[in-house]
């Protein structure tokens, strides 16, 4: 990427100095932005039928959200949420709203990335060394790994386990118990 500048950005004693990384983060947000974008034409073309009384289209696109960054393995990938606007809603109830599978409103890291932190605690990192030990991987001071998240997910964890353990096994037969 040519910059037309004199200007030499220094690198901190903290930062590492990856190019390929950074070229896979900037192939993700392309590539992950042609995918929304995508799903948010597919969403339209489905609804395509649905007109206003003067004829004109219900849903219409309206720009985009906010740009967020989502963790992922490869780090922070920026991204924006395609919006949509019901033009014909007169209530909150019958709005017909657009939530994108790939990226959904709320998401603040990966799937894999959620895989990965229960591993990580179950090999005893501490809750306070999350943020430590994913530094080299998603980059410093990493969102949404602090102690207080890790706290709560091991809480939602351990509120699963209970559920799994009380599940009802009457329904299937064991050789062995």
């Amino acid at each position: 990427m040519y910059s037309p500048t004199n200007i030499v950005r220094l690198r901190q004693p903290e930062e590492i100095d990856n190019p390929l990384t950074e070229v896979l983060r900037a192939g993700a947000r392309r590539l992950l932005a042609q995918a929304v974008e995508l799903e948010a034409e597919a969403f339209l073309t489905a609804m395509q039928d649905l007109r206003l009384a003067d004829g004109r289209a219900r849903l219409v696109r309206h720009g985009h959200g906010a740009e967020r960054a989502i963790q992922t393995g490869i780090g922070p990938v920026p991204v924006a949420r395609v919006r949509i606007r019901d033009r014909g809603a007169t209530s909150p109830e019958e709005r017909i709203r657009f939530s994108s599978a790939l990226l959904p409103r709320w998401a603040r890291r990966s799937r894999s990335l959620d895989a990965l932190l229960p591993v990580l605690y179950l090999r005893g990192i501490s809750t306070g060394d999350f943020q430590e030990a994913l530094a080299a991987l998603l980059g410093k001071d990493a969102p949404n790994l602090s102690p207080a998240v890790v706290t709560r997910l091991t809480a939602t964890w351990a509120d699963e386990y209970t559920r799994w353990q009380a599940r009802d096994l009457s329904a299937r037969r064991y050789v062995y118990v």
